[in-house]
């Protein structure tokens, strides 16, 4: 299968990387897409960068230049929800944004065109449900909001549930690569893992030093994703 692995930040893409024995690169637009290969899996590897429109943006391009079969879009997000805590990994089951509403008689958090909600590729997450039983990672399942704001208070946290009370966590580029996979026929898969835990008080440094202390072992529920496809 032919797989797009997409992070938005070059911290997250180097701990995807450092999980390869080798790969090669090439540049797409202002973009480098790193090749490799995970069993029978052809993987492209690429940065996104922070936000909606740079994550629509570039996972735009890698779909038209190299019509991946499915796209993963791995990285850190902010946990929302008292269930969850640092290092938690989270699945989403459900993507939606948190900052979009296009005006009377229409629904918070749906972009036009498109459902409240995107969902991800229902075997991804059979595959991962039994990873979560088999292993000690801590996984968790459910819905993951996004906007184009680092949420860093309690208020910030509250108008979010406010809206989508069953959100677990937050980041900013899921919701914009799910819609883009949707409206071009693409299967997604979104893992995540809590970097920190907006509202608590502390959660900047929380988020700060996650990546002094993250190992790599946050990342391993991709590897296992990919060694069940």
């Amino acid at each position: 299968m032919k797989i797009a692995i997409i992070a938005a930040m070059s911290k997250e893409l180097d701990l995807i990387l450092s999980q390869l024995d080798n790969y090669t690169q090439s540049i797409l637009g202002d973009t480098t897409v790193y090749y490799g290969n995970e069993g029978e899996h052809s993987l492209l590897i690429s940065q996104c960068g922070i936000g909606k429109v740079n994550s629509a943006l570039r996972t735009l391009a890698i779909i038209n230049q190299f019509k991946p079969e499915l796209v993963i879009n791995t990285g850190v997000a902010g946990g929302v929800d008292a269930s969850m805590s640092i290092g938690s990994v989270l699945v989403a089951e459900k993507v939606a944004y948190h900052d979009v509403w296009c005006g009377p008689g229409t629904e918070y958090g749906r972009a036009d065109g498109c459902p409240l909600f995107f969902t991800p590729l229902s075997e991804g997450l059979n595959i991962m449900k039994s990873i979560a039983n088999d292993s000690d990672l801590d996984i968790r399942f459910g819905l993951l909001c996004s906007g184009d704001k680092f949420i860093s208070t309690p208020e910030e946290v509250a108008e979010i549930k406010s809206h989508f009370p069953a959100a677990l966590g937050c980041d900013m580029e899921s919701a914009s690569i799910a819609q883009t996979c949707y409206l071009n026929n693409i299967p997604f898969m979104i893992i995540r893992v809590m970097s920190d835990m907006p509202g608590g008080g502390e959660n900047i440094a929380e988020y700060n030093n996650f990546w002094n202390d993250a190992p790599a072992r946050t990342f391993l529920s991709l590897s296992y994703l990919l060694s069940k496809l």
